[in-house]
């Protein structure tokens, strides 16, 4: 016998399954309309302040828009030109940020998560004036950069580096760190480790507060004989949301970064492309040469870039229903 549906039939069926759903939805939102009524504010300011901006900066990203003009419909062009035409994005900015991304990133995260664990060992009653001094280069941002590591990295005879280096008999002459290009991506890369204690390092420190005393207990009489047994086996698996909130806090904030080259060099574009970060790209396109189009479109692949590490972050640290 032929149990085939005709395809009249299967057409009518999936037209039924989706108005049942339909229907479901919308039961459904009128049983919690008391709820949603609360989360009105923040579901408006959501769609106004990300979702709309996403979807324009998407939309332009098929166009060709210098901001003053009308739009152009050009479809795929600043995709195919990105990935087959561009070379400062293709030599500069991309290998750029994945190098300072590897490096920045899990070094912070690393770093983050060993100095929240030490800062928890001291007595409770400096534990606060450990957690500001790190906390507060984050704070600092813009000031500390030129305050400290301007200082240091200047190029003539008196910065901190090169007066060390001088005095004890390492380097001839002064160096110019940070405007020759094989010096200025590695200074960055130092200078984000330096600032990487941000939100992520104060939720690891309070997730580390938060594990049951007890677990150590019960792990030493199963035969755990080290601090470091008791981190692996206890303490990282007892505060995975917040190691999985601090690798997504990273992650948007490394891919983000761009500011830091233009803060250190004073320069927009630094120099031969050194310090190119995709964000730069972006900047570049959207604020010198009024491209909008085409920075929109970057912006799209930067946003994927990160939506693809998030989920990555979510496979390591996110439960099986966040998956």
């Amino acid at each position: 016998m032929n149990t085939e549906l005709s395809p009249s039939l299967v057409k009518v069926a999936r037209m039924t399954s989706v108005r049942l759903k339909w229907n479901r939805f919308w039961t459904e939102i009128r049983r919690d309309s008391f709820c949603y009524l609360f989360l009105a504010p923040f579901l408006i300011c959501f769609t106004v302040f990300i979702v709309v901006p996403v979807i324009m900066a998407a939309t332009l990203g098929f166009t060709s828009y210098d901001g003053f003009g009308s739009l152009r419909f050009i479809g795929f062009d600043n995709y195919i030109a990105l990935f087959t035409q561009d070379i400062i994005f293709l030599t500069k900015a991309l290998p750029n940020t994945f190098l300072f991304a590897l490096i920045v990133g899990p070094g912070g995260y690393i770093l983050a998560f060993l100095f929240a664990w030490l800062i928890h060992q001291l007595p409770l009653r400096v534990r606060d004036y450990y957690t500001l001094a790190f906390y507060a280069p984050s704070m600092a941002g813009g000031v500390a950069l030129s305050v400290v590591w301007i200082a240091a990295f200047s190029g003539d005879r008196v910065g901190y580096l090169n007066n060390f280096l001088l005095h004890m008999g390492w380097i001839d002459n002064a160096i110019v760190w940070l405007q020759k290009p094989e010096y200025l991506l590695k200074v960055m890369i130092v200078v984000s480790l330096w600032i990487s204690f941000s939100v992520g390092f104060l939720a690891m420190l309070a997730g580390l507060q938060t594990v049951n005393r007890e677990l150590y207990e019960a792990g030493r009489i199963d035969g755990i004989s080290n601090r470091l047994q008791e981190v692996f086996y206890i303490t990282l698996p007892s505060m995975k949301p917040q190691l999985l909130f601090s690798a997504v806090m990273t992650i948007v904030t490394t891919l983000k970064a761009g500011s830091i080259s233009t803060q250190l060099t004073g320069l927009p574009i630094t120099p031969q492309y050194a310090g190119h970060l995709v964000i730069n790209h972006i900047d570049d396109y959207a604020f010198i040469r009024f491209e909008l189009g085409y920075a929109s479109a970057i912006s799209v692949v930067l946003l994927l870039v990160s939506y693809f590490a998030m989920r990555f972050a979510y496979r390591l640290f996110g439960s099986k229903e966040e998956l």
